[in-house]
C-alpha cells in the first residue's frame, strides 16, 4: 500500500538535490538551453546527456522522458516540456499538470521514492507563477504514486512563498 506523498518546498539549487529523480524543465527537442535546463545540463555533465537525450527523439509538450542523473546526485532526471504561455486560453494549465503527473509515472517506473520538481515552465515559457505554483501543488496532492517526497524546489524567495501558501 503506497504511503501519502509529502510535499516540501525549499529553496536551493535543484542540481544539487539529493532525490532519486531531478526533473528538468526541458524543451520539446530535449537539446538542452537556458535556466533549469542548462543547469541541468552542465551538472550531469553536458556531452553525455545530450548524447542520451538525443537517443530519446524529442519529447511532446505536457510528456516527461527519462535518462540517467550521470554527474547529478539523482540517478536519474526526467526531462519535462511543460508548455509556452498563450493567456491561459490554449490548454496550458492542463499540459502543465500533465507533466507533473508523467514525471511521477517515470519515477514510479524505475522504483524512485523522492523526486525534486523546478517551477516548470515559468521561467522563458511564461508561465504565471502563482498559477504554476498552484497547478504544482493541486496535482502533486492529486497524484497516486509510490514515491514518498516530493520537492518544490524555488530558485527564488517569491517562488518558495507562492509554493508554502498553496501548501499551508
Amino acid at each position: 500500500m503506497a504511503v501519502p506523498l509529502r510535499i516540501v518546498a525549499v529553496l536551493g539549487d535543484i542540481t544539487l538535490e539529493d532525490v532519486d529523480v531531478v526533473v528538468n524543465a526541458a524543451n520539446s527537442a530535449l537539446a538542452g538551453g537556458g535556466g533549469v535546463d542548462g543547469a541541468i545540463h552542465r551538472a550531469a555533465g553536458a556531452s553525455e546527456l545530450h548524447a542520451a537525450c538525443a537517443r530519446l527523439g524529442g519529447c511532446e509538450t505536457g510528456d516527461a522522458k527519462l535518462t540517467p542523473g550521470f554527474g547529478l546526485k539523482a540517478r536519474w532526471i526526467a526531462h519535462a516540456v511543460g508548455p509556452r504561455w498563450h493567456g491561459g486560453g490554449a490548454g496550458e494549465a492542463e499540459l502543465l499538470a500533465s507533466c507533473y503527473r508523467r514525471a511521477l509515472v517515470l519515477a514510479d517506473g524505475v522504483g524512485a521514492r523522492s523526486i525534486a520538481f523546478p517551477a516548470i515552465s515559468t521561467g522563458i515559457y511564461g508561465f504565471p507563477k502563482a498559477l504554476a505554483a498552484e497547478i504544482a501543488v493541486a496535482t502533486l496532492r492529486g497524484a497516486e504514486t509510490d514515491v514518498e517526497l516530493a520537492k518544490l524546489v524555488a530558485f527564488d524567495e517569491s517562488t518558495l512563498h507562492l509554493y508554502e501558501r498553496h501548501l499551508a
